[in-house]
């Protein structure tokens, strides 16, 4: 199909399909580990990159094919490259385009484990980075280095829901000859499409709202073909593949990845309005709020403000915890982007293995509380925390 003809709607569901000699409606599940040639010259003209076709799994299944179609029709990108999760999509992007003596300038406020990552895993191979502030395209600039080769952001930011202007930072990446990369999790393409706003690679942790149901693990990495190619052949030479049947289930979820992330968002909204009234709430941060420091920006970049609502309640950690404890319902996990609604406590979880210097810097304070917004009755949701919070 012409994907330039239809909605988001449309090829959330029908992008990518390719059926085999069966027909079949839905899409296919390939559980193979290789493929047959029908010869020995067609062995070699697959392997030489002459003809097109599947070789191996580590690097070619049509399940896994369909969904990076698909997806790439839904951000807009003439290529996708799936991994086997998130972190491994961060580390295919950088292991695909940079090299030893190579800078990046990252926003300080990434998911603690890209942080962990960057310093502790590719520092060793001689790729330095830089922390910057999400919002102070200032603090960008004053980092450039002769050798910056990546500008790295989440946006909106986990878990503070910060907004960087991503044009902006792509005019200043395009200009000092680097490539910016945004990692689109707490979006999706159903809200934002950072190619759109002139930045060079998407990425995704297909875990959250793509798969949407907290099943499967699975990454992404999304740009044009040139660019896509170093990222391909370092998955395909070192293997973190996405799996067929992880694939089939990422095809799956897309299907309805515009109907939930429109739920997910009227519902976080609801959610952090009230939030903000409460009197046991020092502050809420949610785009969708006229109080939050970028939400003008998030309206132009963004459809909504997504479904990720982040508070501080008074009374620091033990605070925090007891509003965690006093839940019922929600879950109690580090995961979002589910149909069931989770909390989280960033500086003893996902931001745990930063110094508390560098949790300070990100402004991880301990009050900090963290919901994804599911996809269950709002008054239910808001009743399940109001039981810690009025005791408070």
């Amino acid at each position: 199909m012409d994907n330039e003809d239809y909605d988001i709607e449309t090829l959330a569901v029908r992008a990518g399909i390719s059926r085999s000699q069966f027909n079949e409606h839905s899409e296919a599940l390939y559980l193979t580990s290789s493929f047959v040639f029908n010869n020995a010259a067609e062995a070699e003209a697959r392997f030489r990159g002459d003809q097109p076709g599947n070789i191996y799994a580590r690097f070619t299944n049509p399940t896994v094919t369909m969904f990076e179609q698909r997806l790439a029709a839904l951000e807009g990108a003439e290529r996708c490259v799936a991994t086997a999760s998130g972190m491994s999509a961060i580390l295919a992007t950088v292991m695909g385009l940079l090299s030893a003596g190579d800078h990046i300038i990252a926003s300080r406020s990434i998911f603690g484990s890209t942080v962990q990552l960057f310093n502790n895993i590719i520092g060793r191979f001689g790729v330095e980075t830089t922390f910057v502030s999400p919002t102070d395209i200032g603090e960008w600039q004053a980092a450039l280095r002769p050798n910056t080769k990546l500008f790295f952001v989440e946006s909106p930011s986990n878990p503070l829901t910060e907004v960087s202007d991503i044009s902006a930072l792509a005019a200043l990446a395009q200009q000092s000859g680097a490539r910016l990369a945004v990692d689109n999790c707490f979006c999706s393409p159903a809200l934002q499409r950072p190619l759109a706003l002139d930045a060079d690679i998407v990425i995704h942790s297909a875990t959250k709202y793509l798969d949407g149901q907290g099943r499967v693990l699975g990454g992404a990495v999304l740009g044009n073909h040139q660019l896509l190619e170093g990222v391909y052949g370092f998955l395909r030479t070192a293997g973190p593949t996405l799996s067929a049947f992880n694939a089939w289930i990422f095809l799956k979820g897309l299907e309805t990845l515009k109907l939930r992330m429109d739920a997910h968002s009227a519902s976080a909204l609801m959610l952090a309005q009230w939030l903000e009234a409460h009197p046991q709430v020092e502050r809420v941060y949610y785009p969708g709020l006229p109080s939050h420091p970028q939400h003008e920006l998030a309206m132009r970049q963004q459809r909504t403000g997504g479904g990720i609502v982040a508070f501080e309640v008074r009374g620091g950690k033990d605070a925090a915890w007891r509003v965690v404890d006093s839940t019922r319902m929600i879950s109690i996990t580090a995961n979002l982007g589910d149909a069931k609604t989770t909390i989280t406590h960033p500086s003893t979880t996902t931001h745990s293995r930063l110094t508390a210097e560098q949790r300070a810097s990100a402004g991880i304070r301990d009050g900090l509380l963290r919901v994804a917004v599911g996809l269950e009755s709002i008054r239910d949701i808001q009743n399940d925390l109001a039981r810690g919070l009025d005791a408070l």
